[in-house]
């Protein structure tokens, strides 16, 4: 600090997550705060298509009477909103009730639909409960870690570290398509096909059934189904494993036997596998190696989805979208009735089912259903799956807003009120990682201009839409938490004994669940050590499903597999705030690159550096070739950082989660100077 503002950031070598590690976005976190592409003031687009700067009170009353002439004129389902993992959760929680409970919004959905909602859905129907079942320290404590679609070195470099710092010895084993950063560390990388990963898994748990290597004692205790899942997998022997996912007979067998001898055995995923078409079964199938060789509950296992967002946790829980805010269910009327009363909701307010997902509003605001789409803090005009469709969507809103660091991004500029927003440093909140660990986040900086704080515009427009009592009380941001605190109470998430942040601060962060007990940082909170989990019955569900095929394969006229994932340590997602360092942009290529196999590329006649074409059924856009052995043959690899790349990818959803399969799609490729 200096002079009461935030100068330069230091890792915490106390605290439990990074422990005094940092990546460059982290070394990095204040100075992206001071970009003169920073929204200062509220933007209103006039009659002429111009913005115009105006105040807050006549942002907040045409936002609230546009919203409302829509509401009145096309019905209840006109509105909708779409948000993010990247605010706090009492900022999301705020969003969540004024939208759902106050506004009469039905449809709300957030941008951690794009990377955790697969993992959301498949830990609720295996667990009962959106429970991520780990803490960091079991990077440090397996002797086996299994990464599936995941490249930690590059996407989570301090989890990375932590691996790093494992005194085990550990056998690290990476399922990836490409030679990632992470794969040239490991012991063993498997480049298996594209989307073949679920016939790979259902292979692993036959051979580990054959093999006798199952936990007898675990699954008839704690896990449901095991005879119909162990009859279900004998299907995917040993050489259809081979044929499919294009690994050798050798390799398969190293992979389980190495997964066999481990004792502590942790499974990581990441993007690779929640962005597939079929990738809720597909985390399922990898939960459910864990649970069959009782690699959960234990220091060192677990089946283990790390978050994509530093909010991620926190938005699946309180942001009123996926499942009723506190991690309830709307279609249970127990729960909207304990909602209704502990939040003193009006019962009738609160939904009997969840709203409309990410790709369902989109589609209705394509068929002319909503008209008014408000979003906060993320870029979906660059990150959204076939980008081009989805821009001229937005063409048929009757009013949109963006809410927003930057008056810059690809999303802001199509917007008719663009609403300043305070970002990380400049407001209090609280966050909760994929370790369920619960953080502060302080204010050490003054937004510019008349910015305020995500919770604060919320509050102006809850204040000029009217009539809503329920939300006097949440005046704070720490009011909001201890309000939601008490609201987990009973729940598997339930943080009611989290008096508020001054017990945050003084324990380095808290895992949920806690209810006021053992209250220590040291204390690692891993779930289900009883091997009770939250159905019923207490036992875990094996789920399973046969592989589908490929919504769209190479063929003739696409002869290539585009995969698409991040790029560097130094970006981040659609590059809103990484883009605005100058130290970020230094380590990183400033246009869009494509990687390509060295056999291809002289088929092609490509060298590196050269300007090629790359097209699939959606668009065609332009590149610099990287020639490199990271990808196989038949296959080109894009970062996803570039506005182009979505303009490529298929709208393909799963069908139980709702997320998009960016990760896969068919292109052709050839030189820019090519007719």
């Amino acid at each position: 600090m200096k002079n009461g503002e935030g100068v330069n950031v230091s890792a915490d070598p106390d605290y439990p997550v990074n422990r005094g590690l940092a990546c460059p976005k982290g070394w990095e976190s204040l100075s992206v705060l001071d970009s003169p592409e920073r929204a200062t003031e509220p933007l209103l687009r006039d009659s002429n298509g111009s913005m115009q700067r105006v105040d807050w009170d006549r942002a907040a009353r045409t936002l609230v009477d546009r919203f409302k002439s829509i509401q009145a004129t096309y019905g209840p389902d006109s509105l909708a909103w779409l948000g993010t993992g990247q605010i706090t959760v009492e900022e999301l929680a705020y969003l969540g009730a004024l939208g759902r409970f106050g506004m009469g919004v039905r449809h709300g959905d957030g941008n951690t639909r794009q990377c955790m909602a697969t993992a959301a859905v498949a830990y609720k129907q295996s667990f009962g409960f959106d429970a991520p079942p780990y803490t960091y320290q079991d990077f440090e404590e397996s002797d086996v870690l299994v990464f599936v679609g995941a490249n930690p070195c590059i996407a989570h470099p301090i989890m990375w570290q932590r691996v790093m710092r494992n005194r085990n010895n550990p056998e690290i084993i990476v399922l990836d398509p490409r030679a990632t950063e992470t794969a040239a560390s490991a012991t063993q990388h498997c480049a298996l096909n594209p989307k073949s990963d679920l016939c790979l898994f259902y292979g692993i748990a036959r051979a580990i059934i054959e093999r006798g290597a199952i936990d007898d004692d675990f699954i008839a205790d704690s896990v449901d189904g095991y005879r119909e899942y162990a009859e279900f997998v004998q299907e995917f022997d040993r050489e259809r494993v081979a044929s499919e996912t294009g690994l050798s007979i050798v390799e398969f067998d190293r992979l389980v036997n190495t997964i066999v001898r481990g004792r502590r055995v942790s499974f990581w995923w990441t993007m690779g596998v929640n962005q597939s078409h079929e990738g809720v079964r597909l985390a399922q199938s990898i939960i459910n190696l864990a649970l069959i060789t009782g690699n959960i509950g234990r220091p060192g296992t677990g089946a283990n989805s790390i978050t994509g967002q530093c909010n991620a946790m926190g938005s699946r829980l309180f942001s009123n979208t996926s499942s009723l805010i506190g991690g309830y269910d709307f279609s249970n009327p127990d729960h909207r009735s304990l909602v209704s009363e502990r939040l003193s909701v009006d019962v009738s307010k609160i939904p009997a089912e969840p709203g409309w997902a990410y790709d369902q509003i989109i589609e209705q605001i394509e068929s002319g259903v909503v008209k008014g789409l408000w979003i906060v803090a993320t870029n979906t005009a660059h990150s959204w799956i076939g980008s081009d469709r989805l821009k001229r969507a937005f063409e048929k809103l009757e009013f949109l807003v963006v809410q927003d660091m930057y008056h810059s991004t690809e999303t802001a500029t199509l917007a008719d009120l663009v609403l300043p927003a305070a970002g990380w440093g400049e407001k209090e909140g609280t966050f909760i990682n994929s370790e369920r660990r619960i953080g502060r986040a302080r204010k050490v900086k003054r937004a510019p201009g008349v910015a305020l704080a995500d919770f604060n515009i919320f509050r102006l427009v809850a204040r000029y839409w009217g009539g809503l009592s329920f939300l006097e009380k949440w005046d704070s941001p720490e009011a909001v938490f201890r309000i939601l605190a008490n609201l987990t109470k009973g729940r598997p998430c339930d943080i009611s004994g989290i008096s508020g942040y001054s017990a945050l601060e003084q324990n380095s962060g808290i895992q949920w669940p806690y209810t006021g007990r053992d209250c220590d940082r040291r204390v690692q909170r891993r779930l289900f050590e009883d091997g009770r989990f939250y159905h019923v019955d207490g036992k875990a569900k094996l789920l399973y499903e046969r592989p589908k095929s490929l919504p769209e394969t190479v063929d003739e006229a696409f002869p290539f597999a585009l995969l698409t994932g991040r790029g560097t340590s130094a970006q981040w997602h659609t590059q809103t705030r990484t883009s605005r360092s100058e130290v970020l942009r230094k380590l990183y290529p400033k246009n869009l690159y494509m990687e390509i196999n060295p056999r291809d590329a002289k088929a092609l006649g490509i060298a590196s550096g050269s300007l090629v074409e790359i097209r699939s059924r959606r668009a065609t856009i332009t590149a610099s070739a990287m020639v490199t052995s990271a990808v196989r043959p038949g296959h080109v690899f894009l970062p996803m950082h570039y506005g182009s790349t979505n303009k490529l990818t298929l709208p393909s959803f799963d069908p139980h989660s709702r997320q998009p399969s960016y990760k896969h799609c068919a292109v052709s490729i050839r030189k820019h100077d090519e007719h």
